[in-house]
């Protein structure tokens, strides 16, 4: 008698419900979650010494599409911003709800909200979806960037709702690649300008041929201001013009 073939976990329906568990101890449906992440447009976040800094790849594919109106950091509040890979329409939910949150703290207390408490009622509700039947994970990873009393702090979410605090780090397709260069160019003491030319170089080596002026979306926050600000088109196109020329030499 010949050995029946094992069936993988799929076969075995164990990723039809969130609710389940396989055999080994893993939610499928989340696994799947994490991989529509990697497949979400590139974004980078970083702590500079004078503030903090989102960088991310608009995916524009249709030159028929007008790339400013593709927008792919979000304004959370004053001192706040988050970026998204995956799919942004669960990002937007959460977003809303973000800004919701942060307006309602501004009222009621007559201060700003803290990054923290932020990220912690976003990966409550990405963390319930992980354990209800009928609902699906969130398929994005967000990179929430804030300034409080204490300085600076920058924090990436997963489908599963973990979230760690980083100094620098890379979500989306070039996840791997991007992270591979913060590793050996990152450092502490960088400014927001040098984080700029830092982000817009590991975005350039991450997307190759398909890497355009248009793609790149970029906002910084200052320490002192703490004013969400947009980098205009120009500044981006000064500092692709400076790596390319050094790139040159």
């Amino acid at each position: 008698m010949q050995p029946q073939p094992q069936m993988n976990h799929q076969m075995m329906g164990y990723d039809r419900a969130i609710t389940m568990f396989s055999p080994d101890g893993r939610l499928l449906q989340v696994e799947y979650a994490k991989k529509t992440v990697k497949q979400g447009s590139t974004a980078i976040g970083m702590v500079c010494t004078d503030g903090l800094l989102l960088v991310t790849d608009k995916r524009i594919v249709d030159p028929l599409v007008v790339a400013e109106s593709v927008q792919k950091i979000f304004q959370i509040d004053e001192h706040m911003a988050a970026t998204a890979a995956g799919i942004l329409s669960d990002a937007r939910v959460l977003i809303e709800r973000a800004q919701l949150k942060a307006q309602q703290y501004r009222v009621t207390f007559d201060s700003p909200i803290d990054t923290l408490s932020i990220v912690k009622d976003i990966c409550d509700l990405k963390q319930i979806t992980t354990q209800s039947g009928g609902l699906r994970p969130f398929g994005v990873s967000l990179l929430v960037a804030g300034i409080d009393i204490d300085g600076p702090h920058l924090y990436e979410t997963d489908p599963t709702g973990i979230f760690f605090e980083y100094r620098a780090t890379v979500i989306g397709e070039g996840e791997q690649e991007g992270e591979e260069i913060l590793h050996k160019e990152y450092k502490d003491s960088l400014n927001l300008e040098d984080g700029m030319k830092l982000a817009v170089k590991t975005l350039q080596l991450v997307l190759k041929e398909n890497f355009s002026i248009d793609r790149v979306d970029c906002v910084f926050i200052r320490k002192q201001k703490k004013e969400f600000t947009r980098a205009p088109k120009q500044k981006i196109s000064q500092i692709y013009a400076e790596l390319t020329g050094k790139t040159k030499k």
